[in-house]
């Protein structure tokens, strides 16, 4: 099986808090996907581990799902920076499952 790969814009939010978190919300449908497939197959507090392209910066980490129920993936401060993204940027992401 073909790792599934996502791809959607959508801007760049800040956690309130302490931290300095940034996120991007994966949207609804793709969530809902997301969550079927991963089914019995997700990490700690829900992750699913993702390849993730924006811009000229690619990386590994993990999507989170959030009291939404949709999954939101954070976004350090190297890529922000590299790709010169701010709070309200649009974010043009590619995002694909890894571990298939």
């Amino acid at each position: 099986m073909t790792a599934p790969s996502y791809q959607f814009t959508v801007p760049l939010w800040q956690y309130p808090g302490e931290g300095s978190w940034y996120f991007v919300t994966v949207p609804e449908e793709i969530s809902d996907d997301i969550a079927a497939l991963t089914a019995g197959r997700r990490k700690g507090f829900g992750s699913v581990r993702v390849t993730v392209t924006v811009g000229a910066s690619t990386w590994q980490t993990s999507v989170f799902p959030s009291k939404t129920g949709a999954y939101v993936l954070p976004v350090k401060k190297p890529i922000r920076t590299a790709e010169n993204l701010t709070e309200g940027t649009p974010v043009e992401t590619q995002l694909t499952l890894t571990d298939f």
